[in-house]
C-alpha cells in the first residue's frame, strides 16, 4: 500500500535519523570542513611554536634565521617592499609571523572568531607566497600558495561545528 505521507525509519549511521535530518549528504556537509580546519590549525599552531623554540630562527643573521632568509628572497620576491619591511627589524617580524601563526592556529582548532582567524591564516600564507616561495618553479612545487587556497574555504564558511562561535551563537539566540 503506497501511502501520501512519511512515516518514521530506522535511524541510520551513527543513530541519526537520515530522513528527519536531511539525510547522510547534508550531513556529511555539515562536517565537509572539520578536517580541513583540523589540518591547518594544527599546522599553524606547530609551525608557530617550531619558530618560537629554534634557537636560531629569531635571530636577524646567521645560518637558519629568518633574517637570512629574508636577505636570500629578496630579489626574487613578487614584492620587495615586503621583505624590506622585514628587514628592519628581522626578529620582531619573525616573532610576528610566528605568534600570528600560533594565534591563527589556536582559533582555528578552537573555532574561536574562525573566518578572522581563516583570513589571519590566508593573509599569512599570501605573504609567505608573495615572498618566500614566490620563485619556486613551477609553482605548484611551493606549498604556501596551496595553504592560501586552503584557508579560502574557511574564510567564507567560518566554523559551523565543534567551534566556540558556535557555541557563543546559540548562547545568543536563548538569551
Amino acid at each position: 500500500m503506497v501511502h501520501g505521507y512519511r512515516t518514521e525509519t530506522p535511524t541510520g549511521l551513527g543513530g541519526v535519523n537520515p530522513v528527519r535530518n536531511g539525510g547522510w549528504r547534508d550531513r556529511a556537509r555539515t562536517y565537509a570542513l572539520l578536517p580541513l580546519r583540523v589540518f591547518l590549525g594544527i599546522t599553524f599552531v606547530y609551525a608557530g611554536l617550531d619558530k618560537l623554540t629554534d634557537s636560531a630562527f629569531l635571530h636577524a643573521s646567521g645560518a637558519g634565521s629568518i633574517g637570512e632568509l629574508m636577505h636570500s628572497v629578496r630579489d626574487s620576491a613578487a614584492i620587495p617592499a615586503l621583505v624590506d619591511l622585514a628587514l628592519k627589524n628581522p626578529s620582531g617580524f619573525g616573532y610576528a609571523i610566528a605568534l600570528g601563526e600560533l594565534a591563527v592556529g589556536i582559533g582555528t582548532l578552537l573555532g574561536l572568531f574562525g573566518r578572522l582567524a581563516a583570513l589571519g591564516g590566508a593573509l599569512i600564507s599570501l605573504s609567505l607566497w608573495l615572498t618566500v616561495s614566490w620563485q619556486t618553479t613551477p609553482y605548484y612545487y611551493g606549498n604556501d600558495l596551496a595553504y592560501l587556497m586552503a584557508w579560502l574555504p574557511l574564510v567564507l564558511a567560518g566554523s559551523s561545528v565543534f567551534s566556540a562561535d558556535a557555541l557563543l551563537a546559540r548562547r545568543r539566540r536563548t538569551l
